[in-house]
């Protein structure tokens, strides 16, 4: 047979190697392992909605050590909680029509896919943790109200009174304030000019003047990846200012507050809940990262997807893939232009911002 020139030769050479480099890369861990600098690793990673530093700090700190994916984020959602992060994460904030504050919290595995949560918890701080219990001393995915709180107790969590002089002060005024903003519509007497105790208005159809504009609420979301792969997802909020008693949001909620699968990503919101729930965003992003979309294009097209029938609502969602990879997005209000976030990896530890859509 013919023999290859010596320029032919090194060619193959060259060829064959490129091959072995590859093959190499994919043993080890696949295309990212070959395409991601050295100096640039991705893993671990924390990403965190608004500039809540040192709950990220406290989180990257675990997960860069000896604690698990799922540590990560109880640990970062807890100091949130004992810091009153914004005064819209834990005990002492938020207070309901009632003054009280209660508080809403999960946490997934997205390993196992399972889920803990708790909406309406009353007299317990540790929102997050008693989600973390839920999860893994129970077969339960959310449990609410003052069931919550007596399973909480049971498990050796504390009952603490969670309102301070702030939550009293904030209620006494929305008092003199004939209690505006509310969230009631369609009962008499007008919630606009009263108080209540409400009744409904028979006619479904008369018509009741625009409800107060939504004002920010800083809910605690987190995504964290170890370096072995494994995903968590957590959120920790006290709710909504003046909301109705036994109102739960998005943040316990599966799909909605956030949402895990170490095959694919995470994603968790932050927002205008009562909205955001019936979209199931986090849940969405996921699954179009599992497409192979591109993390930021994925938390943009699960807004978008709301902005349809909410135009202009407030909310913004984080999404990371399973590689590391991370994308933000914010739904353009009047009370949100931009987006304040955490992100703490291997290259960097720094508040990132992102302009709303």
């Amino acid at each position: 047979c013919r023999t290859l020139p010596a320029m032919g030769l090194r060619r193959v050479a060259a060829a064959v190697l490129v091959l072995a480099v590859l093959a190499l890369a994919l043993a080890l861990g696949g295309w990212c392992a070959l395409a991601t600098p050295r100096g640039e690793q991705l893993l671990p990673l924390v990403l965190c909605t608004w500039p809540y530093r040192e709950a990220a700090e406290r989180a990257w700190k675990t997960v860069n050590s000896e604690g698990s994916a799922l540590d990560a984020v109880e640990n970062g959602c807890s100091l949130c909680e004992r810091e009153q992060c914004r005064g819209t994460v834990g005990f002492g904030g938020s207070p309901d029509e009632s003054g009280e504050t209660t508080l809403d919290a999960m946490i997934m595995n997205g390993d196992t896919m399972e889920v803990g949560g708790v909406g309406d918890l009353r007299r317990i701080k540790s929102a997050i943790s008693v989600a973390r219990a839920v999860m893994e001393h129970s077969t339960h995915t959310l449990l609410v109200g003052q069931s919550a709180s007596i399973f909480s107790q049971n498990m050796g969590f504390p009952s603490e009174d969670l309102t301070t002089n702030v939550s009293l002060s904030e209620h006494l005024e929305w008092l003199n304030q004939k209690c505006q903003p509310n969230f009631r519509k369609q009962v008499f007497p007008p919630a606009e000019t009263s108080c209540g105790p409400y009744k409904p208005v028979k006619e479904l159809g008369t018509k009741t003047s625009a409800r107060s504009q939504f004002l920010s609420h800083d809910t605690i979301g987190m995504i964290t990846i170890h370096r072995n792969g494994s995903i968590a997802a957590g959120t920790s909020t006290n709710g909504l200012l003046h909301k109705i008693p036994g109102r739960v949001g998005d943040s316990p909620i599966a799909g909605a507050g956030a949402y895990a699968d170490s095959t694919a990503g995470a994603a968790a919101a932050t927002g205008n809940g009562d909205i955001m729930m019936r979209f199931l965003p986090s849940y969405q992003a996921v699954e179009y990262m599992r497409l192979g979309k591109d993390p930021t294009l994925a938390c943009q097209e699960a807004i978008g997807r709301i902005q349809k029938y909410h135009p202009n609502f407030f909310g913004a969602l984080i999404c990371a893939n399973k590689t590391g990879h991370y994308g933000v997005a914010c739904s353009k209000s009047p009370n949100l232009t931009q987006f304040h976030f955490m992100i703490f990896n291997p290259s960097t530890a720094s508040e990132k911002i992102v302009d709303c859509i």
